[in-house]
């Protein structure tokens, strides 16, 4: 079975990237995030946010390498991926920086309708 989506973008490998950083941030989120000094209920929230949705795009992405018709889209996975990096890498940066990193607040909603895209281009 082909699990090549474009120009060698293996899904199967890039899901389980994701799905690892999910699931490590998940983790220092849960334990290491909350002994920062300034870190507020709703900057765990976000971060807990940002770790589930890579957890789940992993698990898509690991998913759709597997379907015979869909490994192969030359648009789904990397629009999945990439969104996937901008969005849950943007509010990681967001939490962490606080005031000095703002400028990546914009990054996030790019990232969602890159993601948005990846899955709706499957509708198609």
């Amino acid at each position: 079975m082909k699990l090549v989506c474009g120009a060698y973008f293996n899904l199967w490998k890039v899901g389980a990237g994701f799905i690892s950083i999910g699931m490590m941030t998940g983790a220092f989120g849960s334990h290491g995030l909350r002994n920062l000094q300034g870190i507020t209920s709703d900057n765990i929230h976000a971060w807990e946010t940002a770790s589930s949705y890579a957890v789940y795009n992993g698990l898509a992405m690991m998913v759709l390498s597997l379907h015979p018709r869909f490994a192969g889209h030359r648009f789904a996975g990397p629009a999945i991926a990439s969104g996937g990096l901008l969005f849950s890498g943007s509010i990681w940066c967001l939490v962490l920086g606080r005031d000095r990193l703002r400028a990546f607040g914009p990054v996030t909603p790019l990232g969602g309708m890159a993601m948005i895209a990846g899955y709706i281009s499957l509708l198609l």
